[in-house]
């Protein structure tokens, strides 16, 4: 459920909180293939799945920056800033994949509000803390601090 912040003021206000666990969503091997495709990084342990049989996971994994390109989706789905005119995702603090995520593997994210704070003209940069959870595992898959900005809507 997408959680929505009416104003600047709104979102400030949840600082230190999780705002948001996104649902699940399927990693496909057609995925991993079609990121491969996009970035070049055809290591065997991404698209060959009769070698990654063999090697240290039993089956193919998606590449880590394929889970990181997915923080967007996450984002979408986790929350809205009420009027916003414009969002762009202003960069990264940190990034680790402490863990592979196999071909069939379902993920969702954890976000938590860990600051915010006025950009000039009428914008707000968000610091969120967000956790990629892969299903039926206890470590998570990917922790990242992204910073992503809105601008246009009301303080």
């Amino acid at each position: 459920m997408t959680k929505t912040f009416h104003s600047y003021s709104e979102v400030t206000a949840s600082i230190g909180q999780e705002v948001a666990v996104t649902d699940w969503i399927d990693i496909t091997q057609a995925q991993i293939d079609l990121f491969a495709q996009a970035t070049g990084d055809h290591q065997w342990i991404h698209t060959d799945p009769a070698r990654a049989a063999a090697g240290p996971f039993g089956t193919t994994i998606a590449h880590g920056f394929l889970t990181l390109s997915l923080m967007p989706r996450f984002m979408e789905a986790a929350f809205e800033v009420e009027g916003t005119k414009m969002g762009v995702n202003y960069g990264l603090n940190r990034v680790r994949f402490p863990a592979p995520v196999p071909s069939g593997s379902r993920l969702r994210a954890r976000l938590t509000l860990a600051a915010a704070e006025a950009v000039a003209p009428d914008g707000l940069q968000m610091t969120w803390d967000v956790t990629v959870e892969r299903e039926g595992s206890d470590k998570p898959v990917c922790v990242a601090e992204a910073l992503v900005r809105s601008y246009g809507a009301r303080a």
